[in-house]
């Protein structure tokens, strides 16, 4: 898939599923609920044991069904690592300016950490794709929308703490897409393999996506 492609994917998706588990164990079942729930851009955090493998074998299983990538990526090593695996986008918790070189230099689009204005519009000039404002709980939509007030060019992926009943107001103060985790499947869902649960809760965040967009 072209950068171009997946970057449209992940806008037209306008959530991104992140996964975080302590043991990196049925992550992959997890994944296949999600979606179900009707959400296929997946983030498998680089903190999750066995997040190589999990990358690889959910890829090779779900194929054009996802956009697989890799979160908390610390330097070029590692984003090099996960794109061999099968990534086709890379997110890194920081503005990391080796990473984002790779990612440019290999054609995958890049999420940067930021919190403040000077480390967005500093990442958006390395070249990062899109801006992950974290942490989004902090800050509240009305933070987005002051952002993209002097600086309209970003795009901004709110994340932590977005929920199916706040991620509509993200979008609307014009985020670009919003991330979540532990909203959407936890380690609980995960050790339990209460995957009816992580599908409803994928299908609500569909859904408020789905509204916002319409209203």
């Amino acid at each position: 898939m072209s950068k171009s492609a997946s970057i449209h994917k992940i806008t037209g998706s306008g959530v991104i599923a992140i996964l975080r588990s302590a043991t990196g164990a049925k992550i992959g079942d997890a994944i296949k609920a999600i979606v179900a729930g009707g959400i296929g851009v997946i983030e498998v955090t680089m903190t999750t044991p066995g997040a190589l493998n999990i990358i690889r074998d959910t890829k090779r299983a779900l194929g054009g069904a996802i956009l697989m990538g890799a979160g908390t990526v610390l330097d070029a090593e590692t984003a090099r690592s996960v794109l061999v695996a099968g990534a086709e986008f890379i997110v890194t918790p920081a503005v990391r300016p080796e990473v984002i070189r790779l990612a440019n230099r290999y054609g995958v689009p890049v999420l940067t950490g930021a919190m403040t204005p000077t480390e967005a519009l500093a990442a958006h000039e390395l070249g990062s794709d899109f801006i992950k404002i974290f942490p989004a709980d902090n800050l509240g939509p009305s933070f987005i929308k002051s952002l993209l007030g002097p600086l309209p060019m970003l795009q901004l992926v709110p994340t932590g703490g977005i929920t199916p009943e706040n991620a509509g107001d993200y979008l609307a103060a014009g985020a670009a897409a919003v991330g979540t985790g532990s909203q959407l499947v936890d380690d609980r869902l995960i050790e339990n393999g209460d995957w009816q649960t992580v599908t409803k809760n994928a299908a609500r965040f569909a859904a408020a996506v789905k509204k916002a967009r319409s209203s």
